[in-house]
C-alpha cells in the first residue's frame, strides 16, 4: 500500500483528551515531528479528526 506523511503542526495543549490520544495513535507528539504511516481509511480518519494539528506532506 501507499505511504502518507504527516506532520504535527498544532500543540495539544488546550485540546481534548481523545484529540491528544489521536496524535499519540499517529506517532506524533511533540511538534513538528514527522511521521509515515500506511494509507489506510482508519489513518484517513485519524487525520481527519485532527486535521487542525496536522499537516500531510508529500509521500
Amino acid at each position: 500500500m501507499a505511504k502518507i506523511k504527516i506532520k504535527q503542526v498544532g500543540s495539544p495543549i488546550r485540546r481534548t483528551k481523545d484529540q491528544r490520544a489521536t496524535l499519540i495513535g499517529l506517532g506524533l507528539n511533540k511538534m513538528h515531528r514527522v511521521s509515515e504511516l500506511e494509507d489506510t481509511p482508519a489513518v484517513r480518519g485519524m487525520i481527519q479528526k485532527v486535521r487542525h494539528m496536522v499537516e500531510v506532506l508529500d509521500a
